[in-house]
């Protein structure tokens, strides 16, 4: 199977892109993760938006870049999803590698900070993410900040 992923600053996205990849969000984080949130809170349209197709073009993974002074004196990316029925298959770890690339490319010498859920902190450690706080609830799901220089 190939996914395609591409790298799309907000106003570069079409219409279906950024409605599948708020749908795919929303599948994820409040249907699956039962995690009511206000998903459409502005940093969209001054992110960077990775995107993951199908060959046939369905978006599968998402994932949203903000440059540093966004949210964070550093960069960040947040928003991370993947369809369920393509995990288990290396493309969560894709995704980071593509965002850091990216990050590292466009913003040199920034850093990155996330926010991440608990259960994923060995994922993100293994990217060169560490823990900056202690667990705070986020959604009602466990988070930590991790940064990575």
């Amino acid at each position: 199977m190939t996914v395609n992923f591409e790298i799309k600053h907000y106003t570069d996205l079409t219409l279906d892109e950024f409605h599948d990849s708020v749908s795919l969000r929303m599948e994820v984080f409040a249907v699956e993760q039962n995690a009511p949130y206000n998903d459409l809170d502005g940093y969209d349209k001054k992110a960077f938006h990775l995107l993951g197709k199908t060959e046939e073009g369905i978006v599968i993974s998402t994932a949203r870049i903000l440059i540093p002074g966004a949210k964070y004196p550093k960069a960040s990316f947040g928003r991370v999803v993947l369809d369920k029925e393509f995990r288990g298959k290396g493309l969560g770890h894709e995704m980071v590698i593509q965002m850091n690339r990216f990050i590292e490319e466009n913003f040199p010498n920034t850093g990155t900070k996330i926010s991440a859920m608990l259960y994923l902190q060995k994922f993100y450690e293994s990217h060169g993410f560490v823990r900056t706080s202690d667990v705070y609830l986020d959604c009602g799901i466990d988070h930590i900040d991790m940064v990575k220089e």
